[in-house]
């Protein structure tokens, strides 16, 4: 099912006459553009609705030549039409509001008086063949990025320098990145989400991103290590595994003829895939600590599971699980379908090993721990 025929059936099953989005990543979804000036906003500066029989974007005079010129790469001149009013007049919000006008029924993904409110993360599950094929691309130079900046990395560097580093790897690829962590040896074993400072790597250094380019988002960590402590290559391994037993879970949730209760299908049967694998590595509990992921896509997270999430696995989609052990971090995009596990943030260009989940006979390729000479 294309998105212009999960539209039409979101407006048949709510009885409504047109639904819009104005967040930035839906706007993203089904134009494939950017309505993004100022990055604090919840909202772009365009909005995009259909009716049932066309797409239109509404905008301001400043933005609508060049969002028509350079931001609709999915959309056909004749597929949409562009309504633009006064920078100066209006809000979007207003423009919206006017011209869907009073007697209509419409929903948003915003909260806007007079619309009802849409949760687009249904809509934009499971993902389409022209997104499988950019997330392949967004996904591998993401990866190329991360590990092109560990492989410089020294002790003495700041963790602060090092996002920079990240930072300008992946904005020099045309990606953003609304999460960069990157944790020394000392961070990174007391805090699960490391937020840069200025203390240096030390002896070693777990560097995590979520990147975003037309929309989707990418998530991915590697380990770097200049004086290895010796627990780190055991949790290590613990961590991959989990999140390989999290991948193969995934794949038979999404097979599932089943989307609810206790015959597999949801997020929540993957969770008890996840504690299961935590307990059988030997670090039992430690999913309580940190938050585990789940589906990825025109989110950082589309949704993030829980013991009791109901969420259905969908398939084909992308999941990001980032399985963490004191210290330790196992993290990758990986498209999962019915056939395969693809992961999406890999290069040939980093060390692998083969991982095994605990539960079932499936194995990966899982990056390893890269060893440098300080």
């Amino acid at each position: 099912m294309d998105k212009r025929e999960r539209l039409e059936a979101s407006l048949e099953s709510d009885g409504l006459d047109s639904v819009w989005f104005a967040r930035p990543n839906s706007f993203a979804w089904l134009t494939g553009g950017n309505s993004v000036i100022d990055r604090e906003g919840d909202t772009g500066v365009a909005a995009v609705g259909y009716d049932g029989d066309e797409l239109v974007i509404v905008t301001n005079n400043i933005e609508a030549d060049r969002i028509a010129a350079e931001e609709l790469p999915d959309l056909e001149a004749s597929e949409i039409s562009i309504e633009r009013f006064p920078w100066y007049a209006s809000s979007l919000a207003e423009a919206i509001t006017e011209h869907v006008g009073s007697d209509e029924r419409a929903a948003i993904d915003i909260e806007l008086p007079g619309f009802e409110r849409v949760d687009p993360t249904s809509l934009r599950q499971p993902l389409t063949e022209r997104d499988r094929d950019r997330y392949r691309d967004l996904g591998g130079q993401t990866a190329s990025a991360v590990e092109s900046v560990c492989r410089e990395l020294q002790s003495a560097d700041t963790e602060h320098e090092v996002a920079s580093a990240l930072r300008i790897a992946l904005s020099a690829r045309d990606i953003e990145a609304p999460v960069v962590l990157v944790g020394g040896s000392e961070r990174a074993q007391r805090y699960r989400h490391y937020t840069p400072t200025g203390a240096e790597l030390g002896d070693y250094a777990l560097v995590s991103v979520t990147a975003q380019r037309a929309g989707l988002h990418a998530s991915c960590t590697r380990t770097v290590a200049f004086d290895p402590p010796s627990w780190l290559a055991e949790r290590h391994e613990a961590a991959a595994r989990v999140e390989t037993t999290a991948l193969a879970a995934t794949q038979t949730a999404a097979a599932s003829d089943s989307r609810a209760g206790d015959n597999g299908g949801t997020a929540s049967d993957v969770f008890a895939a996840i504690q299961d694998a935590y307990d059988a590595v030997g670090h039992d509990g430690e999913w309580e600590h940190h938050h585990q992921g789940g589906a990825a896509g025109f989110a950082g997270r589309e949704w993030i599971a829980t013991p009791d999430h109901d969420a259905p696995v969908e398939a084909p989609m992308a999941y990001a699980w980032n399985p963490t052990v004191q210290g330790a971090k196992s993290e990758d995009t990986a498209l999962v379908t019915d056939e395969e596990i693809e992961t999406l943030t890999a290069t040939d260009r980093w060390p692998t090993t083969t991982v095994s989940a605990v539960d079932r006979d499936v194995e990966l390729e899982r990056p390893d721990v890269l060893e440098l000479e300080d």
